[in-house]
């Protein structure tokens, strides 16, 4: 066997080893999965627990005490679930894929292979966690019996929707945290902000129209919006449509912007992490 080593050969064919090392992309995530619900007293139940219990949380401070409206004829439960299906594969797969790099230091640091591979088998990972959980929105509707709309044909478009929009940012964030290990205490204040002023626990309908267009800025509203609409229905309305608009611009800018950072960090990579 002869190897042979040419300057910037590996830059040439940075995307096709992509594409070689795809079964890494599994071993990590299943890696990943394991290592989650390892020595835990209740294993994967706890993608069961954590969304049910913002739920009922939410469901009683803002549908019992505050009295707030649902969307249409969907109880106030599935409002929120199914706001909180998607935020929590966003916030899972933002945090783990932030800090993907930094935990796999030992790996990055002694065999080559296309570090974008770590942050993306974060968010498949997270991936995980958001199938266990879509399970129970079949057992919510059941026990609402509240029959889904034809347009939840369209809620595997939007799962890539969110995929893209949290693998954008943890791409971002994951060559900052790098380069900047004090970056990894932001980014849970910034999960935890983003939970409240995301449409969560309430419809995007009770924000003034005024405020539309500045809460729109939030990527997560048009994620959020686009899951309710196939899951609970409704009409699809200028500024749904607006919300999503942006929310894809954004994600195409980030990732844009995201990868070119990404490659020109990942040179330093081994030396600095």
């Amino acid at each position: 066997m002869q190897l042979i080593i040419e300057p910037g050969r590996t830059e040439k064919n940075y995307w096709k080893d992509l594409w070689r090392y795809r079964e890494l992309f599994y071993i990590l995530a299943w890696r990943d999965v394991k290592v989650r619900y390892k020595q835990t007293v209740i294993g994967v139940l706890w993608s069961v627990i954590r969304p049910l219990l913002t739920m009922i949380v939410f469901t009683i401070v803002f549908r019992n005490i505050a009295q707030l409206p649902t969307e249409g004829a969907a109880p106030y439960a599935l409002l929120v679930y199914a706001a909180m299906l998607p935020w929590q594969f966003f916030s899972t797969a933002l945090t783990e894929s932030s800090n993907s790099l930094v935990t796999n230091s030992n790996l990055i640091s002694k065999v080559y292979f296309p570090r974008m591979i770590v942050p993306a088998s974060a968010v498949i990972s997270s991936f995980v966690d958001f199938l266990i959980s879509f399970a129970i929105l079949f057992f919510l509707m059941i026990y609402y019996q509240y029959l889904p709309p034809a347009q939840i044909f369209f809620l595997p478009l939007m799962l890539v929707f969110v995929f893209f929009v949290s693998f954008s940012l943890g791409l971002f964030l994951t060559a900052v945290n790098v380069k900047y290990r004090d970056f990894r205490y932001i980014i849970p204040f910034i999960v935890q902000f983003g939970l409240y002023v995301s449409p969560v626990g309430f419809s995007s309908s009770l924000v003034p129209g005024k405020w539309k267009m500045l809460y729109s800025l939030n990527p997560m509203v048009g994620v959020i919006d686009g899951f309710r609409w196939c899951i609970i229905g409704g009409e699809f309305t200028r500024d749904l449509g607006m919300s999503i608009l942006f929310s894809i611009a954004f994600t195409i800018i980030v990732l844009f912007f995201g990868i070119r950072y990404f490659r020109r960090m990942e040179k330093t990579f081994a030396d600095i992490i």
